[in-house]
């Protein structure tokens, strides 16, 4: 079995650069635009005590906003005690591009809180995430029209309502407070699908890849989802749902590795009860069906499509030799280094990445904020009268053919669209254009080595069009 090179200090953000400056090489852009786009506007580095226990602990944080061609900007908050300045910086970098290639009008950013949430009780936790709120309020790191953080890694909902409550708490007067921060519950004016939209995106992006014939033909597989067999790394919120989602479309799901272990049967797992198995025991090892594995082997397993879903730096160049999958679709932040994707081009795997893959939870984080700043909740004002329209229109046909519908029919005919339809139907539209646009760049320009680079330039372009029609350059 194989290990892994512990993640690299320092060194995360120069595979962002890295990744910029081989795209920037397919645009015709002046050298002080390009400088403008590829380095971070602000970097906030903060510390501040916090009661943990009996003891007063010191905790390290920041708030790195990449680039201010639109406002706000947008990006998660990540606690974790391997959280650093140039992590930060590195994730707030491709929330810019990632933004731009699903046309989601935000600048990127990204928080971080060097802590483990595993060694923190919920009050602990509060503490934390208020006093890092204020933190970011004295310093206008945050608002609706400035910087709107998210959940990530170690965050979810319940931290985001902290923090709109702890916001709304110093403006009382701001009319659109809740939209200072998204990830939050429903209750606090969150959206439905926002739990899991980045795997719901994830989803949609490998499902997009696998219906081109042309690009399954060099592959070697048949064109569609159903049948093929998937590697989930990582079974936390955006590994979940990924996984829950590729066997809903009839994938199979042959493996999944979390931090103490994975779990592997060639015949399938299903989530759904694989979930249940770790809510019950604590671990998802021991899973009934599957035999125990090394978490790192995982990797390696031959499959068709794998999903690393869980940290930067997994797939790297002493391992990426290894890999027998066809497909990797980045699920989390930088997790094939560029050394790797090197190796992994020659062999002729392909890599979906990151900026575009896992957008989904920015892109309905867009759709969240547009619902605090309107007030109203998507399908509020349509639903019924659609509902009435397409009653009259069952009405019509039924006279015109002279036959009934079906109680089933007319449930599936009448039904007017709701929050949750529309934030699936808007994000499936989102995923499934942005793929497109980012495969015909790949294909118009002979030089492009591969669709990260593709990516990168149709972002740099979004993002360079932006600073021009602002005036900021000729």
């Amino acid at each position: 079995m194989s290990s892994i090179t512990e993640k690299r200090e320092d060194e995360f953000f120069k595979d962002v650069l890295k990744y910029f400056d081989r795209a920037a090489k397919f645009i015709d852009l002046p050298a002080g635009i390009l400088d403008q786009i590829k380095y971070c506007n602000s970097v906030y580095r903060m510390k501040f005590p916090v009661k943990i226990g009996n003891e007063y602990q010191v905790i390290e944080a920041y708030r790195v906003e990449h680039s201010h061609h639109k406002l706000p900007t947008k990006g998660g908050i990540r606690f974790s005690s391997a959280v650093n300045q140039d992590e930060v910086m590195a994730l707030a970098a491709l929330m810019t591009y990632k933004c731009a290639i699903v046309d989601v009008p935000f600048g990127g950013a990204k928080g971080g809180i060097k802590v483990s949430p595993r060694t923190l009780n919920e009050d602990e936790m509060q503490r934390i995430t208020r006093r890092y709120t204020s933190e970011l309020i004295k310093k206008n790191f945050i608002g609706p029209g400035i910087d709107v953080p998210a959940p990530d890694y170690g965050s979810g909902e319940r931290e985001m309502a902290w923090i709109v409550d702890t916001y709304a708490t110093f403006y009382p007067n701001e009319i659109n407070a809740m939209a200072c921060v998204t990830g939050k519950p429903v209750s606090q004016g969150g959206i439905r699908g926002r739990k899991e939209a980045t795997g719901l995106g994830v989803y949609f992006g490998v499902r997009e890849a696998l219906s081109i014939k042309e690009d399954c033909d060099k592959l070697g597989m048949t064109v569609g989802l159903p049948g093929k067999t998937f590697v989930i790394q990582g079974f936390g919120n955006v590994g979940f749902h990924s996984a829950k989602f590729v066997h809903e479309g009839g994938g199979k799901i042959i493996a999944v590795a979390e931090w103490d272990g994975a779990v592997y049967n060639q015949e399938g797992i299903d989530p759904l009860m694989l979930e249940a198995h770790r809510q019950k025991t604590g671990s998802i090892l021991n899973y009934p069906g599957a035999v125990n594995y090394d978490k790192y082997g995982a990797l390696e397993i031959e499959c068709d499509v794998l999903l690393p879903a869980a940290l930067e730096n997994q797939i790297n160049k002493d391992n990426a030799d290894r890999i027998k999958c066809k497909i990797i679709g980045e699920a989390a932040n930088g997790p094939v280094t560029p050394e790797a994707e090197e190796i992994l081009n020659k062999k002729g795997t392909i890599v979906i990445p990151d900026i575009y893959l896992n957008a989904g939870g920015v892109t309905v984080s867009y759709f969240e904020w547009l619902k605090n700043l309107s007030h109203v909740r998507f399908g509020r004002l349509g639903k019924r009268y659609d509902e009435a329209a397409n009653r009259n229109m069952i009405s019509v046909m039924e006279d015109m053919t002279g036959k009934k519908a079906t109680d089933a029919q007319h449930k599936l005919i009448e039904k007017g669209a709701d929050e949750l339809d529309l934030v699936y139907s808007g994000l499936e539209e989102t995923m499934i254009t942005a793929y497109h646009a980012i495969r015909n760049e790949f294909h118009s320009n002979q030089g492009i080595p591969d669709l990260r680079t593709a990516a990168f330039v149709v972002a740099i372009k979004k993002v360079a069009q932006s600073y021009s029609t602002l005036g900021v350059f000729p």
